[in-house]
Parts: structure tokens; C-alpha cells; sequence
């Protein structure tokens, strides 16, 4: 049974009238007719009582009517949400973001973009660096923000936007609380607070111990930044983690001299799949406003300030 069929039948049963309904189709009578008779068949009952040049519906048909509406209620609702996600000035967006970006980078993003454009709406997605991808490439997230990755599923496709530095976070009686940069090496026995398997900081941790010439001893491992930070705050190790707002003032933030302590964040998207104007053109600001390489933070203060166009003005 095909759409069009359904569109026959409920015009037949509103006008109870065979030659009327043509009329308003702009089909033929005997067409109309034939969609009925094939639609009843498939069915096994008739919809239908004939009295002459008048058809009502019967007590099958009256059933069968209100489930039509709906479907046809439904599909006409469905073509208008997409026409309303695709708008390129009033659609929707499906972000995905590292936790680390949550407290100010993405609000600030999100509220810098719509000067430009206020009606744009945005399905926001928090999650780790396997997570997202996993979402990504499964259609949930129309792109995402995260760390680079070693090797990047053949669909994706992936810019690379900044470069945000890592600091040893310790007490602020730590013995080498007082130093202005320290080597990596130099916490090699200390227990290391970090993150569990899966997540960006993990992985750039462990690679980053192991250029520095030693594997870590992690007693604990936690999912976002505040939680890695207050288990340091409570002297329960050291951390490697990048420069977020709100951590325990108890804590300080030592600059590594070597190895070199970065981690690079960029957009991904799936290459060859259909995605919005809408999500389409906040791609395209992104990459406008970040792939310079500042902070993000800079970069989101300029762009306010200087009220940079986004692509399409």
C-alpha cells in the first residue's frame, strides 16, 4: 500500500463522492476507483457502501479512516520537522564536545554564534573522545569536538583547530609547588590521578609518561576534569590535565618543560554524509574562527568582538 492510496481513500471517505474526489486529485474516476478496489483487496474487506453515485464509509472503512489520518497526520508532521532542522538559519545542530568544554568553551561558542544567527537550535552531546566518535559514525552527532586521535575511521574527516597545554595539577603544598616548570619525570613515583580508558587525556597521559621515560601508578581514575581535580586537592596524587576555570583553589598548575605537554583539538564530521545547512554553515564557523590556532578563548573574544560574518554574509 502506497502513500498516494491513502491520500485517495481519505479524500473519498471527507467527500462521499467518487467523481467529486477525482476532481480534487486531479486523477481520473476510473484510476480512483482502482485504488480503492486494490486497496480493499489487500485489506480483505470492503471500505465502503455503494448507493449509487454515493459511497459511505462502513464500519471497517470508519475504523480504517482514523489510522489514516494519523499516518498521513504524521507524515505531513514529519516533512515539517526536517524542513525546520535543514533551514540553514533556523535549524538544528547535533554537537558533540569533549566534558573539559562544557563550563565555558561551548557556552560561549554557542552564544558568540547566535548574534549571527538566533534561531539556530543545538542538540548538545557531552562525552569522551571513543564515545563521540561511536556516535558520530553512527549518526547521532552531525560533528563533534575532540582530541586528535591516532588513527581516524576511514568516513571521518577531521581539521585540526588549536593546541591547548597541559599542566601538572598538585597540592599547593607540594614539594615542587614553588617551581615555575618541572620535567615529567620528576612525579615518575608519584601516583597519577587520571582518566579512564577511552578518554583523550588518558591516552595523551600514558603516551606523554612513556616519552618521559616511565609508566604511571594510577590508584584512581575518574570521567571529568573536577572530579581528577578534587582527588588531587584531597592529596591523593598529581594529575596532567588542561587549564579549566573553577579548580580547587587549593591546587596549582605547574608548567611541563619537557616533554612538551599539548593536546590538539579539532572538528570532526563523516565525510560523505548528507548534513544540514544548518550544521553545515556552524561547521564552516568553526573552522573559520579557530583553525588560526589561538586559545579558544581568544578566539571567541575576538570574533564577539569584532562581530566576524559567518560564512554566507
Amino acid at each position: 500500500m502506497e502513500l498516494p492510496q491513502l491520500e485517495y481513500f481519505q479524500c473519498v471517505a471527507r467527500t462521499e463522492h467518487m467523481t467529486r474526489a477525482a476532481e480534487l486529485l486531479s486523477v481520473s474516476q476510473s484510476a480512483l476507483s482502482r485504488s480503492i478496489a486494490r486497496m480493499e483487496a489487500e485489506l480483505g474487506v470492503p471500505l465502503f457502501e455503494r448507493q449509487g453515485r454515493t459511497i459511505r464509509l462502513n464500519r471497517y472503512g470508519e475504523l480504517f479512516l482514523k489510522r489514516v489520518n494519523r499516518i498521513l497526520k504524521e507524515y505531513e508532521t514529519g516533512k515539517l520537522e526536517i524542513q525546520n532542522m535543514v533551514e540553514e538559519d533556523a535549524g538544528e545542530v547535533n554537537l558533540g564536545f569533549l566534558h573539559t568544554m562544557g563550563s565555558r568553551l561551548i557556552p560561549d561558542l554557542i552564544s558568540t554564534y547566535r548574534v549571527h544567527v538566533p534561531n539556530i537550535r543545538f542538540q548538545l552531546h557531552q562525552n569522551h573522545n571513543t564515545s563521540l566518535l561511536q556516535q558520530l559514525i553512527q549518526g547521532s552527532l552531525d560533528l563533534c569536538l575532540l582530541s586528535s586521535f591516532e588513527n581516524m575511521p576511514i568516513p571521518l574527516q577531521w581539521v585540526e583547530l588549536w593546541s591547548e597545554e597541559l599542566f601538572v595539577a598538585a597540592r599547593n603544598d607540594h614539594p615542587l609547588s614553588g617551581r615555575e616548570s618541572i620535567e615529567l619525570k620528576e612525579i615518575a613515583t608519584e601516583p597519577m590521578i587520571t582518566f579512564k580508558p577511552g578518554y583523550g587525556l588518558r591516552s595523551i597521559t600514558d603516551r606523554l609518561c612513556m616519552e618521559a621515560g616511565f609508566i604511571p601508578d594510577v590508584p584512581f581514575e575518574g570521567e571529568e576534569v573536577p572530579t581528577v581535580a578534587g582527588l588531587v586537592a584531597a592529596g591523593l596524587g598529581v594529575s596532567l590535565i588542561p587549564d579549566v576555570p573553577g579548580l580547587d583553589s587549593s591546587l596549582v598548575k605547574l608548567r611541563v618543560s619537557m616533554p612538551e605537554c599539548r593536546r590538539i583539538i579539532g572538528v570532526a564530521w563523516v565525510n560523505e554524509r548528507y548534513m544540514a545547512p544548518a550544521a553545515r554553515r556552524f561547521l564552516e564557523y568553526i573552522i573559520k574562527n579557530f583553525q588560526n590556532g589561538q586559545e579558544p578563548a581568544s578566539a571567541v573574544r575576538q570574533s564577539t568582538a569584532a562581530k566576524l560574518p559567518y560564512p554566507g554574509e
